[in-house]
């Protein structure tokens, strides 16, 4: 008689505990243990958050090496049937070896789960013929459990879910998640109610008006938005470190639909505009997916949404300057070119016309295609055709955390018929998908790499870019630790075209995500080592710097409505001189507007208590010591990084830490 001593990890999750019976079976390559129930020793504290409990498991003869337990959970009589977070399973065998069984899955039925030893092995590594039988019956479920729906078409492809109860428990919300999200909710909107603002459609007589109602909730760079938010340096910083810092291009050229007139233009160097263009100091935003949209109605009044082009120049003392503004692509005697010589409101109105445009441009193109969309489309393709025991689950998978849900309370809750989005901001309605859909023919893979990204933009050396300097650092750290974790695993080009899991992933992305379009440049399948670590790196950086870049500094720089409105309701000046202050108040949106605006991005800036920070990693689905080493080794690389930047951000007027590793999220979980 042999024993076995089997430890059970219970997750430290709400709601993560049971009473019922906890039974397991022990499966190796030379045999297989009992269906063995695990008395409660301890009582009800067996099986309880965060807690470990051991037994005894005896076989007549050695089971070999492990292969697989299998576990289930059988509700008792006059017990409550209740949910179990199995964290993870270890097994000391008779001979001294100890096994590793990840789970980090709720139970909530009766029916036997097969967990694999935690050894990492890809498809052809998998040679046990129990190994494989688990393997295979383990897609076939998830194929079954996540299922790929078509939300709109010309959209990247979800996951299909009636409510967020339907999805699959292991992606769901925490409880401790789900209660402070719907608190943030629902207090940021009453506080706001309670002041009779949500449902006045009054407009604003006063930007003391605004001020009031802006004291409700403040951060210390939104203060300095209403403090600066009429200054042009202010106006071209947020191009480089504020929540759209991906727009901006070296321009050599004008655009031909630009007919700057030379002799108006005021240039800070007193130098020719063509010679600034030759120096690289001068740079264009260009709005044109935004060009020929209908613009919302909103407290059934026309909107209007503009596709400017933006001219700005970089300054001898390293500012960036706006200095020419066209609010709509095509040149006309209506749609005059804007200059800081302009009156004070001209140049002004010009500007909150960018920064209106800027956000919607930024919300549907940058934040939920380019972060929200794609990293969910990542998620369920992973979740479908890689089972738990590949490196890439083991890697990928604390990278989708709360993806799946925070995706359907945004289709649920902003961009559905009665959304947030469709009903209050100018680019709702029949303009947002139009927009989604343009932008999404319009990516492109180099886009969505970082360092490919800045260098196609031609933006390497504009100064106090620290969007791209964060960025940068931050995706050469993820970079090695991907290629050290899967280079541990793939050691020829061969081994990965023969992974025919990891080939699925990708090409379903491509299907799914990108709908086959070969232009995107997305790859279709991976054919060497450094194409699959390049791939996978930019699907980490996606779901954490990425979307923490667009996402985190919302509130921000958009708390302060008159820098950021969600929409306009006068159009822009056709004749130069017919603006004042009554006309800027009579443009911005209505009270309710911008009070629901306010309180959205309030909410979608808001970091929940079970923030899980880039690089850390509670749930060890690595058992080898290279990848655990290699972990160690990123998280060390991501130390580092943070002092650098709060060390740089000491000096900085506007501190920038939205790369800031600590306050990235290893997900897109907000």
């Amino acid at each position: 008689m042999v024993k076995y001593t089997v430890t059970v990890h219970t997750g430290y999750l709400a709601g993560g505990s049971t009473l019922n019976n906890i039974n397991i079976k022990l499966v190796g390559t030379d045999g297989e243990s009992d269906h063995k129930w695990l008395k409660p020793w301890k009582g009800a504290l067996t099986f309880v958050k965060g807690l470990s409990s051991w037994f005894y498991v005896c076989c007549p003869t050695s089971l070999g090496k492990l292969v697989l337990i299998e576990v289930d959970k059988q509700h008792l009589p006059l017990f409550p049937d209740d949910a179990w977070f199995a964290a993870k399973v270890e097994v000391k065998s008779p001979e001294g070896d100890t096994y590793i069984f990840p789970i980090y899955r709720w139970i909530t039925d009766n029916i036997v789960h097969r967990f694999r030893e935690g050894t990492a092995l890809r498809v052809f590594d998998d040679t046990h013929h129990l190994g494989r039988y688990s393997r295979e019956q383990e897609l076939k479920q998830r194929e079954e459990d996540y299922r790929w729906h078509v939300y709109v078409e010309g959209l990247p492809h979800c996951i299909e879910a009636k409510d967020p109860s339907s999805l699959p428990c292991e992606v769901r919300f925490s409880f401790t998640k789900t209660t402070e999200f719907a608190f943030t909710a629902s207090t940021g909107l009453t506080e706001l109610a309670l002041k009779g603002l949500t449902l006045s459609k009054k407009q604003w007589t006063s930007i003391d008006a605004i001020s009031r109602v802006f004291c409700n909730k403040r951060t210390p760079i939104s203060e300095y938005a209403q403090k600066h938010w009429k200054e042009d340096a202010f106006f071209g910083y947020q191009y480089l470190n504020g929540v759209n810092p991906i727009l901006i291009r070296r321009c050599k050229v004008l655009p031909r639909n630009f007919p700057i007139t030379v002799d108006k233009i005021f240039l800070h160097s007193h130098c020719k505009l063509t010679d600034e263009m030759q120096k690289g100091n001068i740079y264009l935003c260009d709005y044109k997916r935004l060009d020929g949209l209908e613009a919302n109605t909103i407290n059934g009044k026309k909107q209007y949404l503009m596709a400017p082009l933006v001219l700005l120049q970089k300054t001898p003392d390293d500012k960036l300057m706006p200095i020419a503004i066209q609010l709509k692509q095509n040149p006309a005697d209506d749609n005059p070119i804007f200059y800081p010589t302009d009156s004070e409101y001209d140049w002004l109105m010009a500007k909150i016309f960018v920064r209106s445009a800027d956000f919607s441009e930024h919300q549907l193109n940058v934040h939920l295609l380019r972060t929200h969309l794609l990293a969910e489309v990542f998620a369920v393709s992973l979740l479908r055709n890689v089972p738990m025991i590949h490196p890439l689950y083991k890697l990928l998978i604390p990278h989708t955390r709360y993806t799946l849900q925070i995706n359907y309370l945004a289709r649920l809750l902003l961009i559905s018929e009665s959304g947030v989005f469709t009903q209050f901001a100018a680019s709702g309605g029949e303009a947002m998908m139009t927009i989604l859909k343009r932008s999404l023919s319009e990516i492109t893979y180099t886009s969505l790499c970082i360092p490919d990204d800045i260098a196609e933009r031609g933006v390497e050396d504009v100064p106090n870019y620290y969007y791209r300097d964060d960025g940068l650092k931050l995706w050469d750290a993820i970079y090695k630790c991907v290629e050290g974790i899967l280079g541990h695993y793939y050691k020829s080009d061969a081994e990965v075209q023969q992974d025919t899991e990891l080939q699925k992933w990708t090409s379903d992305i491509f299907e799914h995500g990108f709908l086959s379009q070969a232009n995107t440049g997305i790859p279709q399948s991976l054919t060497t080592v450094p194409e699959m670590v390049k791939f996978v790196t930019m699907a980490i950086f996606t779901g954490s710097g990425q979307h923490s870049a667009v996402n985190t500094g919302q509130y921000d720089y958009g708390g302060w409505m008159p820098n950021t409105p969600i929409s306009l309701q006068l159009p822009p000046p056709t004749t130069k001189g017919t603006t004042s202050e009554a006309t800027m108040l009579q443009t911005f949106p209505d009270v309710n507007t911008t009070a629901q605006g306010m309180s959205t991005m309030w909410l979608l800036s808001k970091q929940s208590s079970d923030f899980v920070a880039l690089g850390q990693y509670p749930e060890d689905h690595f058992s080898e010591e290279v990848p655990c080493k290699m972990i160690q080794s990123f998280q060390g690389e991501l130390e580092v990084l943070t002092a650098v930047i709060k060390a740089r951000n000491k000096g900085l007027e506007v501190p920038y830490t939205y790369m800031d590793p600590k306050e990235v999220e290893n997900s897109v979980a907000i």
